[in-house]
């Protein structure tokens, strides 16, 4: 018995010691308030570069809810462990971060720790964030710090057991963070670098187009890039594993960035509008080092399509009677905007972008979550207004006419089917139920 005591005593003292270990190592003191800013120690240089800085970094995209200030949080971001809320980054005193030093405001943005010491969540990508230099950080900060304050109190995140235990998280840093900025890599040209810089820093875009683990961990490896989720959208490929039917050049890509939309590929909808927005701001050599290494992962020997051969084809396809519901529905639905002439040309048009569905990326993936919430939604917030919107067909089509809409023009492009559309397109609706939304 005595022998069974001391065991059962002994484990009890390693757990013991065990937790002091963990709560020594997972403590992170408060860093003192300061009264005031220093604003006018910012130069007029500093603040600029941190305005292209912060739209590089897409901050107002997750730091502004639906009709809300600019930065002053409340945008709900749904995660597998409960919805996290965005918080106020303008420089309020008392709601924001108006009395965050440059010191507390970098470890946030390199640890992913607030000035009170709190684990952040990593909804907020300071995985990526970490990698932004020393002088690019004290930009941001000037910049932030010298725009109008907003005293807005976002709503609390509220996450349930374990994940409300915030000192949990630096397990998951210890798993997936390697804080502080990354060298060149030395047999890349400066072009790829800078290109690698923004996309893997503060365009943070293996946030969204990477897959995750169990844990919410980005995958690595072959995995990066290799598409993910992002609001309930997918995040294609920007591998060579894309769906896309014809491959991105690089005039495809400087005019998506430029503009928010591609002719050969499609038009940013959803989360990805107002990101193309942002990047619309960074200048021409931004943009095309941004290219260079966002191609750099596809492969260079891929064949070249003739897209306009590929539009005729699917145009004057006999893969469904003429009369079909599908064909029907398309033409009193669709085909206003998204026609094109014989030759496999869009006609010219004074609504703004009308992308050809049949090399639309969208219309080849393997799932049909993004075509169906392009159809239930629409895009009413373009990146660009001269885009044009599209509009909502919620409540014009039933989950039965748009799995058949969708599917005959799958079949009309010479793809296969998705299976149990109707079932998705109901689970979308109810998902993405605007009585339902928290913005």
């Amino acid at each position: 018995m005595k022998t069974i005591k001391k065991i059962t005593l002994g484990g009890v003292g390693l757990v013991a010691v065990a937790g002091v270990a963990f709560l020594a190592v997972t403590h992170h003191g408060e860093i003192a308030p300061q009264q005031s800013i220093a604003v006018q120690d910012f130069s007029a240089q500093q603040i600029a570069n941190g305005k292209t800085l912060v739209a590089m970094g897409d901050c107002a995209v997750c730091h502004t809810a639906k009709n809300g200030a600019e930065n002053a949080g409340g945008f709900p971001m749904p995660s597998p462990f409960g919805t996290i809320y965005s918080t106020n980054i303008t420089p309020d005193p008392e709601t924001g971060i108006g009395r965050w030093s440059y010191e507390a405001f970098e470890r946030a943005m390199r640890h992913g720790v607030d000035r009170e010491g709190r684990h952040l969540y990593p909804a907020f990508p300071y995985t990526a964030f970490t990698r932004v230099t020393d002088a690019d950080m004290h930009d941001i900060y000037a910049y932030l710090m010298s725009q109008p304050a907003v005293k807005s109190e976002a709503p609390q995140t509220a996450l349930g057991f374990p994940f409300n235990i915030r000192r949990g998280i630096a397990v998951w840093n210890w798993m997936n963070l390697t804080p502080g900025p990354v060298a060149d890599v030395a047999t890349q040209t400066p072009e790829w670098n800078r290109g690698a810089y923004i996309a893997e820093g503060l365009g943070h875009c293996s946030a969204c187009h990477s897959p995750r683990d169990a844990f919410a961990g980005e995958k690595k490896g072959i995995f990066h890039l290799a598409g993910g989720s992002a609001e309930g959208w997918d995040a294609p490929a920007l591998t060579t594993a894309t769906a896309a039917p014809v491959p991105w050049t690089s005039d495809d890509l400087l005019q998506y960035f430029r503009t928010g939309a591609s002719q050969r590929h499609g038009v940013a909808a959803g989360p990805m509008a107002p990101v193309a927005h942002g990047l619309a701001q960074l200048d021409d050599k931004d943009l095309q080092a941004l290219t260079t290494y966002i191609l750099s992962y596809k492969k260079a020997d891929a064949q070249p399509v003739d897209a306009q051969a590929l539009v005729r084809k699917a145009e004057t396809a006999q893969a469904v009677p003429a009369d079909a519901q599908g064909l029907r529905l398309y033409q009193g639905a669709c085909m206003s905007c998204h026609s094109s002439d014989p030759q496999g040309q869009l006609a010219e048009s004074t609504f703004g972008s009308r992308p050809q569905l049949a090399l639309n990326t969208n219309m080849h993936a393997q799932s049909p979550n993004n075509a169906v919430r392009a159809v239930l939604e629409g895009i009413q917030a373009p990146a660009h207004a001269e885009l044009g919107t599209m509009p909502s067909f919620r409540y014009a089509l039933s989950d039965a006419q748009i799995a058949v809409l969708l599917n005959t023009m799958r079949a009309q492009y010479g793809l296969q089917e998705w299976p149990d559309l109707k079932q998705t397109v109901a689970k979308v609706r109810a998902e993405t139920d605007p009585a339902k939304a928290h913005h």
